[in-house]
């Protein structure tokens, strides 16, 4: 029997992967890391720069390097790299810190944090998380202008940030020998319930900027055709 269960595990683990969502995964985190290395690169050369153009400078103003003044540019331009090495790291998102992180980082912050549970929740919760990513995606230009004290962005907050982390700690708590007897089906009832309010979730901060563009629309009409039915 167990050798079925890993066999069945490892199918749907691979069919997760292969799934248009987890390959929308694999393209969201090959582009993040792209832009961490993007900064990374930029970072680098603006240090190496600003150390070759100071030691530049003193050897041109004041005294010549010579060999103990090269010696000090090179230790400055390695600590100088590893400082941005160091700096440009994404720190590991912990649940903990999730109800303080800004509203507009949160979905990332969120699907980074779930996607590093998946290795301790059951196999048909990975295509899950991988369909809650791409809710994420969605909602996250929505939440770029959406102010703090509004309702939504409480609601938002405490779904994403909260609730959904809660859930995977409720299981993750739960010994791993009593996990089949329920748990297991509970938590994925409980994903697929957050994915679904996720999308409804997004489709109603974008009704709302849908009015707002339709009553700018509205306004601009007016203000410069003049209203139509003054005639």
């Amino acid at each position: 029997m167990a050798g079925s269960d890993e066999i069945l595990s490892a199918a749907q683990a691979l069919l997760a992967r292969t799934s248009p969502e987890g390959r929308a995964r694999a393209r969201r985190r090959w582009e993040r890391r792209k832009q961490r290395f993007v900064a990374m690169a930029r970072r680098m050369f603006l240090a190496t720069l600003a150390i070759l153009i100071g030691a530049i400078a003193w050897g041109s103003l004041i005294a010549p390097l010579g060999f103990g003044g090269v010696m000090a540019v090179a230790l400055g331009l390695i600590l100088a790299w590893v400082g941005v090495i160091l700096f440009s790291a994404e720190p590991a998102a912990r649940a903990e810190e999730l109800p303080q992180v800004a509203l507009a980082a949160l979905p990332q912050r969120t699907e980074a944090w779930l996607d590093a549970q998946r290795p301790a929740l059951p196999a048909p919760a990975h295509r899950l998380i991988d369909q809650i990513g791409v809710r994420l995606e969605g909602l996250a230009p929505s939440l770029a202008g959406l102010d703090e004290r509004e309702p939504a962005a409480a609601e938002v907050r405490r779904l994403i940030g909260e609730e959904l982390p809660e859930l995977v700690k409720g299981y993750q708590r739960v010994p791993a020998p009593l996990r089949r007897q329920g748990p297991d089906a509970q938590l994925v009832e409980g994903l697929r319930l957050v994915e679904t309010e996720i999308g409804r979730m997004t489709e109603q901060l974008a009704s709302g900027d849908l009015d707002k563009l339709a009553t700018q629309g509205k306004y601009l009409e007016l203000k410069y055709r003049g209203d139509p039915t003054a005639d």
